[in-house]
């Protein structure tokens, strides 16, 4: 599929800062799942703030069409601008960009790209509909999707006192039983990043559940770094 005509710069960009050496480290420390254009954090943001200098955020009547397209690209690098550029306008995500956040969910599914689907995209857009969230969190949780049940795990990351602990608390509950490292991983760090808020609610949380050693020691990790437990 031609390039579209909003990324074609971008894209001359990433090929001419390309570095084959760092491509291969990128490779190897994400399991060989991705090619990269070898491009690091800090050079990759300033050649996205460039691009939206001079093209500004993905266009609206394109975006599903431009967001589908990085995410088919080959190079990791896409993607990161993706979810980076989509994160940028939260407050103008419409009902409908649920279905392609679902989309980049799904899809070329590893911890960096749902973690930050999860709680830079998803956690604003339902704060903003919050009608939406218990049909889309059942289906999800339903859905026998280990990535789609991650996020619903922790979508509510940076709500702090905001937190629906009735809902954290029944998603944990039904998923702490899971051999999936992934699931055991973000039930810890969901009540991890809640206790800085409420840390009595993890305390009692952990005491009275049974959850896996994983789960159990990142949940507690923060308040025994603290010294309050």
């Amino acid at each position: 599929m031609p390039t579209p005509e909003y990324l074609q710069v971008l894209e001359s960009r990433f090929m001419a800062h390309a570095d084959a050496e760092i491509s291969l480290q990128m490779k190897k420390y994400m399991k060989d799942r991705f090619e990269f254009y070898g491009i690091k954090s800090p050079l990759r943001s300033k050649l996205y703030r460039e691009h939206k200098k001079q093209f500004g955020l993905i266009p609206t009547d394109k975006k599903s069409k431009i967001v589908r397209w990085c995410w088919n690209a080959p190079q990791r690098e896409w993607q990161y601008f993706a979810m980076e550029f989509l994160g940028k306008e939260t407050k103008k995500a419409d009902q409908q960009l649920i279905e392609l956040y679902e989309f980049m969910i799904v899809n070329k599914s590893w911890w960096d790209s749902v973690d930050y689907i999860a709680v830079n995209l998803v956690g604003p857009f339902l704060q903003k509909f919050p009608e939406r969230i218990s049909g889309l969190t059942e289906k999800w949780m339903d859905s026998g999707n280990m990535w789609l049940q991650r996020t619903c795990i922790l979508f509510q990351l940076k709500y702090k006192s905001n937190t629906d602990t009735e809902l954290l608390e029944r998603f944990i509950i039904r998923l702490m039983d899971s051999k999936e490292f992934f699931i055991r991983k973000a039930i810890g760090w969901a009540l991890r990043e809640y206790s800085k808020t409420n840390p009595e609610y993890v305390k009692e949380f952990v005491l009275t559940h049974q959850l896996s050693g994983l789960s159990h020691r990142e949940a507690l990790k923060w308040m025994e770094n603290k010294g309050m437990i």
